[in-house]
């Protein structure tokens, strides 16, 4: 939960003290937090290998916001 919290957060277009990320950027910022231990990195993984970031963009984020992202990156034994 608090990882789905984190990423509408970063990508939240009605908060006024900040500019909505796109979802790769809030995915790079998360993963920043799981290399810092801020947030568990199976938790993390589950997060993009399940799609949910994907399917929250499409139901909620404008189009500009959404862009491809290259998840392999990001999963365990994988080069950043």
């Amino acid at each position: 939960m608090v990882v789905a919290d984190i990423f509408e957060a970063l990508t939240a277009a009605e908060r006024p003290y900040k500019m909505p990320k796109p979802i790769g950027q809030a995915v790079a910022i998360l993963h920043k937090m799981v290399v810092k231990c801020n947030i568990d990195a199976d938790v993390f993984e589950l997060f993009l290998t399940s799609g949910v970031y994907l399917l929250y963009a499409q139901r909620f984020l404008p189009q500009e916001q959404i862009e491809h992202v290259d998840i392999s990156q990001y999963l365990k034994g994988e080069p950043v």
